[in-house]
């Protein structure tokens, strides 16, 4: 069995970054655990047509791996090359275990130390280990009557079947979240019709996405300091935006008009317009961005349906009023399951206590990284560091700083384990709750940004906040306990 200092799960963005901060401070052996044959997280899993990022390209790169990109919204095949350089560039291969998925995690108390036990029964030791498996990587499914039984392909956004040919089929896609948003209007080009099955509808706003001018990119290329004026200018924007869903109602009044314009500039049909106008405050769900979304709806091939899935069979999906809709193939693109964040692995800590029985009334974590009752565990974009706007890029990297000090604080003074305080958890769980009362994720809608009603996925201020608030490392907020060495402590 191989022992290490750090276990690292999941080699996205938050695992690399926390891979490199590590070496930076000296601290290892470690290793990264990866369930897929190769880096990259979400841009790995997602290939479906038009897959690209969301956030501006200014933001979508790590502080110590500056990045040249292409055009203002990276696809996916881009940033995933961007992944695979970081890797070759910072020499991390070393430290990749692939085909390592984590089934358990359990601390044992008298060793003070993690024990890692993989799907294929393989197991790994480990003093401190960090989970950076993301928010969006265990795919969701609606809970409808004869989910499976479709006769045709069928398939998630997250698992696209690239086999399936679309072209001259009926085409029935569940969802209108962030992925549909991107990949619904190039199946419609495709398929004979389209059917779209809508819960809600989004908030879509423009989608301005030039090329990179290649002047630029020379200049970006050889002079990476020269990028920083965009990337301020870009973060500095997406505050604004920030600050109209967490509660500027005048900022946020702006954002809907100039919704409701460019909505209505590109659907005429009052019926269609009814459909396209959300029943909810803005920013209670993710805010999309997209220029081809509302033309795709009103094409003539695209049917939008917005009667309640009643149940799925062999030929298709019967909605509430009674309709059956036939089908060729079905798409779903029904999310994640976000709330959940480390499923589906099994996270045991003190006294056999798991981490899904601890937060059985909702996720909370100190500083979004620490759990009281699993000493050395850690987490990246854990409970309330998503974001509504701007980049995760910029969290995870506040993260990764944070508990890279922690760990070396705790070297220097000779603590081996480290467990957040149940006080000082509270205490940051109120702050959250107070601060998420202004903000539109708790207006009364349905999101996967809160659980029970509570806000438990988003960072609830200012987005600089969070690494000013993380900042200072305190091993007063923990209970250390001495490191052990050769069984004596």
């Amino acid at each position: 069995m191989e022992s290490v200092d750090v276990a690292i799960i999941g080699s996205g963005f938050g695992g690399l970054a926390m891979a490199h901060a590590l070496t930076e401070a000296g601290i290892g052996p470690l290793v990264i655990l990866e369930k897929g044959d190769r880096v990259g997280g979400t841009w790995r899993d997602n290939t479906y047509p038009g897959a690209a990022c969301d956030v501006t390209s200014a933001l979508y790169s790590l502080s110590f791996a500056p990045h040249v990109w292409s055009r203002k919204y990276p696809q996916q095949a881009e940033i995933l090359a961007y992944i695979d350089g970081v890797v070759e560039t910072f020499n991390m291969a070393p430290l990749l275990r692939f085909g390592a998925e984590v089934d358990t995690a359990v601390f044992d108390e008298v060793a003070q130390r993690w024990r890692l036990t993989m799907v294929d029964g393989t197991s790994i030791d480990a003093r401190v280990v960090v989970s950076a498996v993301g928010q969006l990587n265990t795919p969701a499914y609606p809970a409808v009557p004869g989910l499976g039984t479709f006769a045709g392909p069928a398939f998630h956004s997250a698992r696209w079947d690239h086999e399936v040919t679309l072209a001259n089929q009926r085409v029935g896609i569940i969802g209108t979240g962030a992925s549909v948003i991107q990949f619904g209007p190039r199946v419609a080009k495709t398929a004979a019709s389209t059917v779209i099955f809508q819960r809600s509808a989004p908030y879509v706003l423009p989608k301005p996405d030039p090329i990179t001018p290649s002047w630029k990119r020379r200049l970006y290329g050889a002079l990476p300091a020269t990028q920083l004026p965009a990337r301020f200018k870009n973060f500095a924007l997406n505050e604004v935006f920030t600050a109209a869903i967490l509660g500027n109602e005048r900022l946020r009044e702006r954002v809907k008009a100039q919704w409701a314009a460019s909505m209505r500039s590109m659907i005429t049909d009052p019926a269609l317009r009814a459909a396209c106008t959300p029943d909810y405050e803005l920013g209670c769900k993710r805010v999309l961005i997209a220029d081809d979304w509302y033309p795709t709806l009103a094409s003539a091939s695209v049917e939008v349906v917005t009667n309640p899935i009643a149940s799925i069979d062999a030929e298709g999906v019967t909605t509430e009023d009674g309709t059956h809709h036939d089908l060729d193939v079905l798409i779903y693109g029904t999310g994640f399951q976000a709330t959940d964040f480390l499923t589906p692995m099994t996270v045991v800590g003190r006294g056999g206590l798991t981490l899904a029985e601890r937060w059985s009334d909702g996720a909370s974590a100190y500083r979004g990284v620490a759990v009281s009752g699993f000493p050395n565990l850690f987490l990246l974009y854990g409970p309330n560091t998503n974001l509504g706007s701007n980049s995760i890029v910029y969290m995870l990297e506040s993260q990764a700083a944070y508990i890279a000090g922690l760990l070396t604080a705790a070297k220097r003074a000779d603590v081996g384990s480290v467990e957040v305080r149940p006080v000082v958890e509270a205490s940051w769980a109120s702050m959250i709750a107070e601060k998420s009362r202004s903000t539109a994720w708790v207006t009364g809608c349905h999101s996967w940004y809160t659980s029970n009603g509570r806000n438990t996925n988003n960072w609830p201020d200012a987005t600089w906040r969070y690494r000013q608030a993380i900042k200072e490392i305190d091993l007063l907020d923990y209970e250390a306990r001495p490191a052990i060495t050769a069984g004596v402590s």
